[in-house]
């Protein structure tokens, strides 16, 4: 079944359910999926979104969540979609504009992405998040002054590990891996014992041909997270390929750049 089933319908979920002297529902179930979007389980984090959505339908937090992981995702023509479903119940969100702009960037639509990024920068110029999104737009039109964006949202939030590590996400899929180690390092910095740090600080190093780095990188990942599949694989997979292999493979590297 498609993720995309249950997620939130025109006209579904319509209640706004509180309970006296209990937290409500919606709140409680963002926070849980803003602990999931934040380990990286950006499946969990879409559904319990999707989940906040029918318990409080208009609350907006929910709604650029919900895109926001879809990004996180791959899946930018959906998250193009929800977008426009959020945004027609409301109108100017900064959040869900920012994400949208993000997703149309990744699409390859560029003029309306930085049209709506320039729009979320002038309503609230002050949140990191929208800040990351224009650097996502402009990196996706190759244009040297998103360093000052990003630049920008580390300063608004100088002491989050969580800014950092989505800025790290960002150069990586623009394949800026040099970059996205210096980040990843300042997160770590802020925020050592978080196995989705040292997993992705490997994945950097093992682009770079840093490989006996990127080995112990993944192996601090799966002592903090046992259960971290893709680090205990990465880790089998450098021990499995032999010195020149690993050279050979860097050479290529260096030569496609």
């Amino acid at each position: 079944m498609s993720r995309f089933s249950n997620l939130e319908f025109e006209g579904a979920g319509e209640r706004r359910p509180t309970r006296s002297g209990q937290e409500r529902d919606d709140l409680r179930v963002l926070e849980e999926a803003r602990l999931a979007f934040e380990n990286a389980e950006f499946e969990r984090a879409l559904r319990l979104c999707s989940k906040a959505i029918e318990f409080n339908p208009h609350e907006p937090t929910a709604w650029a969540g919900q895109v926001r992981a879809l990004i996180e995702l791959g899946e930018y023509s959906e998250a193009n979609l929800w977008a426009d479903k959020a945004l027609e119940r409301f109108p100017g969100e900064t959040e869900i504009l920012a994400a949208k702009a993000v997703a149309l960037g990744r699409l390859g639509q560029f003029d309306e992405a930085l049209a709506l990024s320039d729009t979320s920068v002038q309503q609230a110029g002050e949140l990191p998040y929208v800040w990351l999104a224009r650097g996502d737009v402009l990196l996706a039109r190759q244009e040297s002054i998103a360093d000052f964006c990003f630049d920008k949202a580390l300063l608004l939030e100088s002491s989050n590990w969580v800014t950092r590590w989505l800025a790290a996400r960002i150069r990586t899929f623009y394949r800026q891996f040099a970059i996205a180690l210096k980040l990843v390092h300042q997160a770590l910095e802020l925020r050592a014992d978080h196995a989705i740090l040292w997993l992705l600080a490997g994945q950097c190093q093992r682009e770079l041909g840093l490989f006996a780095a990127a080995r112990n990188s993944f192996s601090h990942a799966l002592q903090l997270d046992p259960g971290c599949h893709e680090a205990r694989n990465s880790i089998i997979a450098i021990e499995g390929t032999g010195v020149g292999s690993r050279l050979a493979s860097w050479w290529r590297r260096q030569f496609r750049r």
